[in-house]
């Protein structure tokens, strides 16, 4: 039957928040016995809103239900507020969550356990995740991309100025600002050595923990729980990135999020950016002024003896205990989910798939090259504390962002910083005990 899908556009009042959002319809016939609509949150970052309405379109052309794509903010941490406000009330009005990975120790009393109705498509995907996504035996939530943050860089401006690819920190501090003071002098006066996430927020909390991780000062909570934040090497990371801002790094990182970020790299005005996969498809878009000088590796050492570090990020689909289509909901998360989805949100948006075949796939491959490159990277990235944390890591993460930003604008530096978030997490631990 021919398709017919109308989108509309509403907005609706939801826990005090405004949120836009769309319906998508299909018409064909539906193997359900009565057609349903089923609404989802979908995030905006970069392309990934138009990607999941693609995604529910075709899911609703399959069964002739009605799908309702709501957008929600970009921040996590805004988003997550608002998703515990909605939870909280019970609220009805969204079906089908998008969740951080570090959010199913928090929010999975609000989820169904998707174990029951996965016909064990969940062995498919990557089962540290799986495990990450499993509360008390319960899948509250279903993999859908993967991420860790990586390091992109200008091609041509380092191979203009004889500069290797930076194996440390400390080499990339010194070839962006060559590259910088360089290109400056020839009358690229906007150019920028190295653009990152600074606003205080769980974007900040990522990047910190790649600084320090890779300088092997922790992970800020150990997995037995012990506080092992305040040490040499993690207050040392942090002077590091202080010390960029302002020389190497516009003054105004200290409010960039993923998507300022890329928008000065974007523009041609950075040598460097730390940022997720779903940048690639955007820097090499056909209008983009960088596109095909960009290359992307892993994000340097802290030193000879340190380590590639990147954050492990990434998001799942779960559905809500208060759906009043529940079967419908797990349908779409099903579908979305499922390896042929996944193959065309890799190969279209970059989004790193969670099932490790499609790594092997040569259409992805070649949309993607540094997939095979930085396998290692995406399959070993550093956690975040959340686990062992629980309920009380939105609070973990945000005394840690808090600190870090900090040292970054100059009211602390790192070893009284951290000495005072050490403090500050055994009281919410209740001394180490979460």
């Amino acid at each position: 039957m021919k398709k017919d899908h109308r989108s509309i556009a509403f907005r609706t009042t939801v826990a005090g928040a405004l949120l836009a959002s769309a319906t998508l319809t299909a018409t064909l016939s539906s193997p359900v016995a009565k057609a349903a609509e089923v609404s989802i949150a979908c995030g905006a970052l970069g392309v990934e809103f138009e990607l999941c309405k693609e995604g529910a379109e075709a899911w609703a052309a399959e069964t002739g239900n009605t799908v309702r794509l709501v957008n929600t903010p970009n921040s996590t941490t805004e988003r997550l507020a608002l998703y515990q406000q909605l939870l909280a009330a019970g609220a009805e009005d969204i079906d089908v969550f998008q969740i951080d990975v570090i959010w199913p120790g928090m929010l999975a009393n609000h989820f169904i356990d998707l174990k029951p109705h996965s016909n064990g498509a969940e062995a498919e995907h990557f089962q540290a995740i799986v495990e990450n996504n499993t509360v008390d035996g319960r899948l509250v939530a279903m993999p859908w991309f993967t991420d860790a943050g990586v390091l992109y860089y200008r091609k041509d401006l380092l191979e203009k100025h004889g500069k290797a690819l930076p194996e440390t920190w400390q080499d990339l501090t010194e070839t962006a600002a060559a590259v910088q003071e360089a290109e400056r002098s020839a009358g690229n006066d906007k150019l920028w050595g190295f653009v990152w996430q600074g606003k205080a927020y769980e974007g900040l909390t990522c990047d910190a923990l790649e600084w320090i991780d890779s300088f092997g000062g922790g992970a800020i909570v150990d997995e037995k729980g012990k506080i092992t934040i305040n040490n040499p090497q993690a207050a040392k990371a942090l002077d590091m990135a202080a010390s960029w801002v302002g020389t190497i790094s516009p003054p105004g990182v200290l409010n960039y999020a993923e998507e300022e970020a890329r928008g000065v790299f974007q523009s041609g005005n950075a040598v460097f950016m730390r940022n997720w996969p779903y940048a690639w498809g955007l820097a090499n878009s056909e209008d983009s002024p960088v596109r095909d000088k960009v290359g992307v590796t892993a994000l340097p050492k802290g030193g000879p003896d340190g380590k590639n570090s990147g954050t492990l990020g990434g998001w799942q689909l779960a559905v809500s205990k208060y759906s009043a289509n529940p079967e419908a909901a797990v349908s779409l998360v099903m579908y979305l989910t499922g390896a042929e989805e996944q193959k065309r949100r890799a190969i279209t948006g970059a989004y790193n798939p969670t099932i490790a075949s499609l790594y092997q796939d040569d259409e992805v491959l070649l949309a993607n090259p540094f997939f095979g490159n930085l396998y290692d990277t995406f399959t070993n990235a550093v956690a975040r504390p959340s686990k062992i944390a629980g309920a009380k890591y939105n609070r973990v993460s945000n005394e840690f962002w808090n600190a870090t930003h900090a040292v970054l604008s100059g009211k602390a530096d790192g070893a009284t910083s951290l000495a005072q978030l050490e403090k500050k997490l055994k009281r919410i631990s209740r001394n180490g005990r979460w």
